[in-house]
């Protein structure tokens, strides 16, 4: 077994180990995730957030063993890296690897359960949603600081961003953090990484011009280009989709 611990969690390494060893029994109804399992539970009155990845096929338990880190490393590593940068992102507590016949097998990924008051997903659902306009455009600007601290968010999607009222104001929370790179990114890089966040033109009106303001582009240029790879990204999501229900019916 390896892991490694947030300072301010040493004293609970052994509670959380056994946790993680008795991820199974742990109840929680709220338990969410198809590939990945995220169950939530109490240690010592505070809330905490438990993944357990997915057991990886044979050639990724070689490469996260011998090559690259796993997911659950990256995890807690770009959390702190995060914190760090000043970004936001539920307190990383520790992760977990634990291996068979010297291979890795089961990872996991701890953190500070956060209760948020929405995610950005309720804003592609719900148009009327309270101070909508607001919370669309100071996402926005959430992700333009991303990308000036040269952050690249691989999974930028609509339930990876929890959202925090705060007064007059709203904090952005990234989750789901196995997937990051961490340098300078040009302008279809940006905008790109806006292409999974949404299908509603309208939202991508907004944000481009919100984008339009705090960056050298304009209006048109931002919103073309944002368009044009929202529709890219669809078209081959359901390109994918369809060659997979094909693939399963035969």
């Amino acid at each position: 077994m390896k892991f490694e611990f947030n300072a301010a969690y040493k004293n609970n390494k052994s509670p959380l180990t056994m946790l993680v060893i008795g991820f199974d029994a742990i109840v929680d109804p709220n338990s969410s995730g198809d590939r990945n399992q995220i169950k939530t539970t109490l240690l010592n009155g505070n809330g905490l957030c438990i993944k357990a990845f997915k057991r990886p096929n044979l050639i990724n338990r070689i490469a996260y063993t011998f090559f690259r880190k796993s997911k659950a490393q990256r995890s807690f590593e770009f959390a702190n890296r995060l914190l760090k940068l000043g970004i936001l992102t539920p307190m990383p507590i520790a992760y977990f690897e634990f291996k068979t016949n010297g291979l890795i097998d089961k990872t996991f990924y701890i953190s500070e359960q956060l209760d948020c008051d929405l995610t950005y997903r309720e804003l592609t659902t719900n148009f009327n949603y309270p101070d909508y306009d607001n919370i669309l455009r100071a996402f926005t600007r959430f992700t333009h600081n991303l990308h000036e601290n040269n952050i690249l968010f691989l999974d930028h999607s609509p339930g990876n961003t929890l959202i925090k009222k705060n007064n007059d104001t709203y904090d952005f929370y990234l989750v789901d953090l196995n997937r990051m790179e961490f340098r300078n990114l040009t302008f279809h890089e940006r905008i790109s990484n806006f292409k999974r966040l949404t299908v509603h033109a309208s939202m991508i009106a907004t944000m481009s011009d919100e984008m339009a303001k705090i960056s050298p582009h304009n209006y048109q240029e931002i919103y073309t280009k944002m368009w044009t790879e929202t529709q890219k990204f669809q078209n081959n999501f359901r390109r994918r989709r369809h060659l997979k229900s094909k693939f399963k019916f035969w």
